[in-house]
């Protein structure tokens, strides 16, 4: 068997032509073996210390074994080391290596050489019937700092990285539960990406969690390099809840092994994907994406502030240029208190297209700060303020009233925790704006049903209602989602 190992893994990896993929040949207590590894994923000092404990194995300690299981048991006394079987043939002849067809060594060898990319390091022992493995790895990854987009106050400070792995334990660390499951799936015929399902069995939906767990398993996918959003994008689209026109999001995504905890313990699958420091949560609907850990953080009275604010923030964002908009059209309606708002003097550009012109202007800042190097963020923010200020307003390009506007629009959508919401909410209120430029009260009205239409009609991917508990209505649950409250 060891000559037949030693054929496949020689033939399928690239020896010789990858310089990362290497063999190392030695000897264990006079027999051959072959270790196989990865050398930018194996941590180097580990891989020594397990090299020189193999080789110190006496022939006469050699002599006494007579299996693969023995030899696991009584030479590998390391973590995480283990024997590779066959997931294809009968249930009965995987333990029996000698009733092993020639389909099943290569599915070993091919589950082998997975493990081999993901940083194991495979080893394989003249006269043993099955191919070992042991973790050794050493991935390279950042320290687990707080993310830039998810700050706390008062909370922990640490946040989750590239590594899977050191994920899992950052949520391990906060859910010390033998309910905590982290079920694994392997994702994608070339990436081979690492996919974990975090969950409770004990408050988990169990429906939601068998038809992902099904979806998961059949994803038809060569690759995951972009992370998580591959697999979200083809996860709604064999599930059937894939619409490119709904701008609203269906999972939440998050940084903080706090917020993801948290939701976990109230019953919500978290999604941790390889690779990426972004862990989604779901089901969701849209009044979880209101909630903020600050609001745990602070004495009650401040959290339902934080919370109120921000839902206030949230009816900001999205009516109040529209509402703009409806007051230009109808000055003779306008409040009296509102009158100093109505620009007096006549402007060259029409106030739609104003609107329009410092919606892109400023998400073009937005991705031109992505890109400025941080010792230049200071002078991009002066030529933003200079072009969108002091020059636009006294070229006539616009009014300092649709400046101001935007200005509070913008500010306040840095009030919300995610990213995805606000940009559902942003299409949402373009749809308005364009409404009540073009068709005055009526477009408005339009504008607003249409979004509330694809609200309505946008379901969890639960299968429950997006606007729950607010329709259907359940006044204790949106109670507990409005207002910070004991449970």
């Amino acid at each position: 068997m060891y000559e037949k190992y030693l054929e496949i893994l020689r033939r399928d990896l690239p020896l010789g032509e990858s310089f990362d993929i290497l063999e190392r040949k030695f000897r264990i207590g006079g027999r051959k073996a072959s270790m196989f590894f990865t050398d930018g994923l194996t941590n180097g000092q580990n891989a020594q210390f397990v090299l020189n404990y193999l080789l110190s194995i006496k022939k006469a300690d050699m002599d006494e074994i007579k299996d693969s299981k023995q030899f696991l048991e009584e030479k590998l006394p390391f973590l995480d080391s283990n024997v590779i079987d066959p997931k294809t043939g009968l249930e009965e002849d995987r333990e029996d290596a000698s009733k092993w067809s020639k389909s099943m060594i290569e599915d070993c060898c091919r589950q082998a050489e997975q493990k081999m990319y993901s940083g194991l390091t495979l080893l394989t022992v003249e006269g043993m019937n099955k191919l070992f493995f042991m973790d050794m790895r050493n991935y390279p990854s950042r320290s687990v700092d707080e993310p830039e987009k998810e700050k706390s106050l008062r909370g922990a400070k640490d946040g989750f990285t590239e590594n899977m792995m050191e994920n899992i334990s950052l949520i391990r660390r906060r859910i010390r539960d033998n309910n905590l499951i982290a079920a694994y799936y392997p994702v994608g015929t070339i990436s081979k990406t690492d996919v974990v399902v975090a969950y409770m069995k004990d408050k988990v939906n169990k429906d939601l969690l068998a038809k992902l767990d099904r979806e998961i398993k059949n994803l038809d996918a060569e690759s995951l390099t972009v992370g998580d959003q591959s697999l979200l994008e083809r996860l709604l689209k064999s599930m059937g809840a894939y619409n490119k026109l709904n701008p609203f999001p269906r999972v939440r995504y998050s940084q903080r092994p706090d917020i993801i905890a948290a939701h976990i313990t109230e019953g919500k699958i978290a999604i941790i994907v390889d690779n990426s420091p972004t862990v989604m949560l779901l089901p969701v609907g849209i009044f979880d994406f209101l909630q903020d850990i600050d609001d745990y953080y602070f004495p009650q009275v401040t959290g339902n502030y934080f919370r109120l604010l921000r839902t206030f923030n949230f009816l900001v964002i999205l009516f109040l240029t529209p509402i703009y908009m409806l007051i230009i059209e109808y000055e003779e309606f306008t409040p009296e208190i509102l009158k100093f708002f109505v620009p007096e003097e006549d402007f060259a550009v029409p106030i739609l297209l104003q609107f329009i012109l410092l919606e892109v202007a400023i998400d073009g800042l937005k991705l031109a700060s992505l890109n400025t190097p941080e010792s230049l963020g200071m002078s991009l923010s002066v030529i933003g303020a200079l072009i969108l200020g002091e020059f636009s307003v006294n070229s006539g390009w616009f009014i300092p009233q649709t400046i101001l506007c935007m200005a509070v629009v913008a500010l306040a959508s840095f009030t919300q925790p995610s990213i995805e919401l606000s940009y559902g909410t942003k299409f949402s209120r373009v749809l308005m704006i364009l409404g009540a430029g073009l068709f005055g009260a009526v477009g408005f009205i339009a504008g607003a049903v249409i979004a509330v239409i694809f609200l309505a009609t946008t379901k969890t991917l639960s299968g429950d209602s997006y606007l729950y508990p607010l329709a259907p209505f359940r006044w204790k649950a949106l109670k507990r989602l409005l207002f910070r409250s004991e449970k």
